[in-house]
């Protein structure tokens, strides 16, 4: 979130999409009922009716894998009727910036495309540069070459009759929501998006986001209070588990993975640090070599020196042009590439897409550790449906876990607020912490190192590892390495640091090895003031709802990023009633500003020469509106998702994203405008389950509540199929079926999709078939195991499916 949970209540405006918040993060709706009470209007979009449509002021439906085209077209809409912040965007995007000469877009595909390689060459979608090397601007985006220019003629295609016939969404309901989102465009108002899964899980979800990170730059919605983009992550700590570096393309604080090709601490910084020449901009990540040697200084501690480039070379690399993702994890474990896996805290063998792929290819391994808290489908899948134990050769381990009540530690929510919880109860039986787990089977492994060697025992043995206290892990500890230390005494900034005193925040941060840091973004959470995550003040100086001093919020305390994009040039708030910072004549006043600087301007309207951009961790200081890092195009562009119920692409000759990779095993199968599978399906959450339910389909009121999986289906389509509600269905995909108790509801409605008339269904992910019995099994089995280009998270909210009476 670029904003918090807090801030929501202070939206004019607030458009859920790609989520279902009421149900499956309700405390946010209590933000969201505190703007409506002053006069806020709710807005719902989703191909179901559900508990947040209830609730809002209206509501609208599109056909699941469409969010590009519904987004297009407010786009569309907001720039043919002038609703934009113009000077926002011209100054604050590179709206107005130049593209070169090669770049064009032409039937779905933009300028560079080479189709053996499935891939574009960013190249072609360069800006022009002046003789400084600066990119040239228009700041009245008139060029034609402008970004802003070709925004408009890109997006003058999603006109209100295209894009219902590709979302199956009434225009007069497209009308309806344009307008009145858009007129957050207007000085002192703000708008915010609240979305989910709905918009990641797609071959174009990044793109999805970008579509509406788009939409706000255009109406001033960044920087703002109410405003930004506003992800509600599927887990409390995912925010956190991202931060620290979860997934495989990043270390701590978003640095990249070391890549092979990377052959030195030097080369590796030198590739990832962006580089400008335009003195106005801040170009924050220029400071990368600061945080990749203190992270690496963390990571080996005093083994770690000049000589050996700070154990640069003892961190993993990954091959060029590879991605470890989860589908490319469970696709080479399904070929047998690998013969180990830990399943930590997790289910995969429910949660993953293409389910059943996942749970052969669990057969194929040696040895399986299972850390959970209960039996689940991923430890227990050799005596699952279809399989023979007795030739099944992997070898399942299942370590007892404590939950998140019996251990203490900090956890990191949606809006970036690390907040520190305390351990209430001991965990039962054998069961123990993470960290003590992690902490002895480190222990081990670094035995078994030091007595019988291995062939690169240089990071096993030389890692920093100094973690528990009277034998136990402590979670202080790592709190403490993880904010980092002077490890020299140091002078910074005129002032003396000694040696051992925890760094106050990552301006000190150095490339020198005097400092270490286990991640930058948490460099101040924990200082020689203490623990900033524990803080619990009410206390609200802001008057917006800022709470500076309950929890800690990264980076340093800043409650809303890009903050001095919320002032105009002269450093006056776009919405003076709701400041999130503001220009005294002498400093900001207000939240932790992106920065000290002062305002672009002076009182005079000149050009301060002391200013930065507001957008920092861009190397151009401007927010991007035209975005050239993306795999599949610098704009969105709606395609179809990788199975859809329509022979063609209303926008273009290119049907499906065209850099999308496809997988290619026996249980990879898809099928588009099959006539075995003639139904769209999606999968989505409820409040009585959590995740795959392996926690809470083990307590029986729970399981009341929500006793088995359901299919969810328009009254028209149970008519068509001769199904009641309460019968029992068989769901079927081309890679797997379910079985599901029918809900046949007036929450679906047929949509008519470019003349024909489509029907949709959706089920819960959370069951599983342990545990309960006759439950039913993971909808993820129908899901293929397909990908955003950008970041490979699977396509599990629109597939092809049929539905008959079991």
């Amino acid at each position: 979130m670029t904003n918090h949970w807090i801030d929501i209540g202070n939206s004019d405006c607030i458009l859920v999409m790609g989520s279902n918040a009421a149900e499956c993060h309700p405390i946010s709706m209590k933000w969201v009922g505190k703007a409506m009470e002053n006069g806020a209007t709710l807005l719902s979009v989703d191909p179901r009716f559900t508990r947040t449509s209830s609730k809002a002021d209206f509501y609208t439906a599109l056909r699941s894998g469409t969010d590009i085209a519904f987004l297009g077209g407010m786009i569309n809409y907001i720039i043919s009727n002038n609703l934009y912040n113009k000077e926002y965007m011209a100054y604050y995007t590179n709206a107005s910036f130049i593209l070169g000469k090669k770049y064009g877009f032409k039937d779905g595909l933009f300028s560079g495309y080479n189709k053996k390689t499935r891939s574009y060459d960013k190249s072609y979608w360069a800006f022009e540069m002046d003789k400084n090397g600066i990119p040239k601007r228009d700041h009245s985006l008139r060029n034609s070459r402008c970004v802003f220019q070709q925004l408009k003629k890109h997006f003058s295609r999603y006109d209100l009759k295209k894009v219902s016939a590709i979302t199956g969404t009434p225009t007069a309901d497209l009308e309806k929501v344009y307008k009145t989102y858009a007129a957050s465009g207007k000085k002192g108002k703000a708008a915010t998006i609240m979305y989910a899964m709905g918009w990641t899980q797609h071959t174009v979800g990044v793109q999805n986001i970008r579509t509406m990170a788009m939409i706000q730059l255009l109406l001033g919605n960044m920087g703002v209070a109410g405003g930004g983009v506003n992800a509600l992550r599927g887990e409390s700590n995912v925010q956190g588990s991202t931060d620290h570096c979860l997934l495989w393309h990043i270390w701590p604080g978003y640095l990249k993975t070391a890549r092979a090709s990377n052959t030195s601490l030097d080369a590796y910084n030198k590739k990832w640090t962006p580089k400008t020449n335009d003195p106005l901009s801040a170009n924050w990540w220029g400071n990368y070599a600061k945080y990749s040697v203190s992270f690496l200084k963390s990571m080996f501690g005093e083994n770690a020196t000049p000589s050996n480039g700070f154990g640069y070379e003892w961190m993993p690399k990954v091959d060029d042009g590879k991605a470890y993702s989860w589908l490319d994890l469970f696709d080479a474990m399904y070929k047998g590439e690998f013969t180990g896996f830990f399943a930590w805290g997790q289910n995969p063998a429910c949660s993953g897409a293409n389910a059943n792929k996942n749970r052969e290819a669990f057969t194929k391994l040696d040895w399986m550790v299972n850390v959970n808290l209960f039996e689940n489908e991923t430890g227990s899948f050799w005596k699952g449906p279809g399989m023979d134990p007795k030739k099944i050769k992997t070898e399942v381990f299942f370590l007892p876990c404590a939950a998140s009540v019996e251990k203490e530690g900090s956890v990191t929510n949606s809006g970036r607020w690390s907040q520190w919880r305390y351990k209430a109860a001991d965990p039962p039986g054998d069961a123990l912490p993470d960290g003590d787990i992690m902490v002895e089977l480190m222990d081990k492994i670094r035995k078994l190192y030091r007595v019988e060697g291995g062939a690169f025992p240089e990071p096993i043995l030389n890692l920093k590892w100094d973690y528990t206290s009277n034998g136990t892990y402590d979670s202080h500890k790592v709190a403490k390495e993880i904010n980092g230390y002077f490890l020299a005494d140091v002078s910074v900034k005129g002032k003396m640091y000694k040696a051992g005193t925890l760094v106050p925040s990552f301006a000190f941060l150095q490339a020198d090895g005097t400092t270490s840091s286990g991640n930058w973004l948490y460099c101040q959470s924990y200082t020689e003031k203490g623990n900033m995550a524990a803080r619990r003040s009410t206390e609200d100086k802001s008057g917006i709802g800022l709470y500076s001093e309950w929890s800690w919020c990264w980076p340093v305390n800043r409650r809303i990023i890009y903050n001095r994009a919320s002032v105009d040039r002269y450093g006056k708030p776009w919405d003076e009633e709701h400041p999130v910072i503001s220009w005294t004549g002498k400093g900001w006043a207000g939240d932790v500003p992106d920065g000290g600087w002062p305002p672009m301007l002076t009182a005079e309207g000149k050009l301060n020469p002391k200013t930065k951009y507001p957008f920092i961790m861009k190397p151009s200081g401007h927010a991007h509106m035209f975005g050239p890092g993306r795999a599949d195009g610098p704009f969105p562009e709606h395609y179809e998702p990788l199975e859809c119920p329509i022979e063609k692409n209303l926008m273009s000759a290119q049907f499906i994203n065209p850099t999308i990779k496809e997988y290619g095993t026996a249980a990879d199968a898809r099928a588009t405008c099959d006539p075995r599978y003639p139904i769209v399906g999606t999968t989505y959450r409820v409040t009585e389950h959590w995740q795959t339910g392996v926690m809470t389909r083990w307590q029986p009121w729970l399981v009341e509540a929500q006793p088995q999986s359901f299919c969810e289906m328009s009254r028209e389509l149970a008519k068509l199929k001769g199904i009641k509600n309460g019968d029992k269905v068989i769901v079927e995909s081309a890679r797997g079926k379910v079985e599901a108790m029918a809900i046949v509801t007036i929450r679906f409605k047929p949509f008519k999709i470019a003349g024909t008339t489509i029907h949709q269904v959706g089920l819960p992910w959370c069951y599983g078939w342990v545990t309960p019995k006759d439950g039913g099994d993971s909808s993820n089995l129908l899901t293929p195991s397909i990908g955003d280009p950008n970041t490979k998270i699977p396509e599990t909210k629109a597939f092809m499916v049929n539905v008959r009476k079991a």
